[in-house]
């Protein structure tokens, strides 16, 4: 009975060792083709904090947009376009300004939500540094909190409360305010997202660089979406 309880022990710790390596063969296999989340390498200097504007404005968190919407100089898709033309393309939330023949600068941006998306060729008539926030009637219709914000009221002041943030570009068609706009203001969480009431946001570190490069006057191309869009409208 002796030489059989051995016999069975040393069965039974072999069974347990080959279970055992088994099981961790197995976890192994798990954690090694269990798919890694994306790595966000470390954003560009010129996403840092900006400190001699006349409200500070606050280092774009890391790890939070994908570089594909960094600014960036890429190869001009649009070599016929004059100098100083602006070009929005929403299903890949980016727009280009044309620099040269040969070189564009890219901005990742937010577009207009489902409802609120506009499209078409305008005119960049003017832009404003930390401009007012005048909300029109029509938004003021679906969002009423906002009247004390009205064209009547004189608009919200600038600040960092302001949801044009540092800059905004303002787009006329055939002589009349568009009532859409290029701005700052984007939180980068939203940043390649449908979220807006149809203006084109940009983090404030690159609608401040946008303004420096833009031309009074210059055309600015809103592609049409050829994808449908599902988020609300924040404003």
């Amino acid at each position: 009975m002796t030489q059989e309880k051995t016999m069975f022990t040393r069965r039974s710790f072999v069974a347990m060792g080959a279970a055992t390596a088994l099981g961790a063969c197995t976890t192994d296999t798990v954690t090694r083709n269990a798919p890694l989340e994306p790595v966000i390498p470390p954003l560009p200097a010129f996403y840092g904090p900006i400190m001699d504007e006349p409200f500070p404005i606050p280092a774009v968190p890391e790890g939070v947009v994908p570089p594909r919407l960094w600014r960036r100089e890429v190869a001009n898709p649009w070599p016929d376009r004059k100098p100083g033309t602006i070009v929005v393309d929403p299903d890949a939330a980016i727009l280009h300004f044309v620099e040269t023949r040969d070189t564009a600068m890219r901005y990742g941006v937010s577009v207009g939500a489902a409802g609120f998306g506009w499209d078409g060729i305008a005119r960049l008539q003017f832009a404003r540094e930390w401009p007012r926030w005048k909300v029109p009637d029509t938004m003021i219709e679906r969002h009423p909190h906002l009247a004390p914000y009205s064209v009547a009221n004189g608009g919200m002041d600038p600040g960092p409360d302001n949801p044009l943030g540092a800059r905004a570009l303002y787009l006329f068609e055939n002589g009349r305010d568009t009532l859409y706009r290029i701005h700052g203001g984007c939180e980068p969480e939203y940043l390649g997202k449908a979220v807006s009431s149809g203006c084109i946001r940009m983090l404030d570190q690159d609608v401040i660089d946008l303004h420096k490069r833009s031309v009074h006057g210059a055309t600015v191309i809103v592609q049409p979406s050829l994808k449908p869009q599902g988020l609300a409208s924040v404003y």
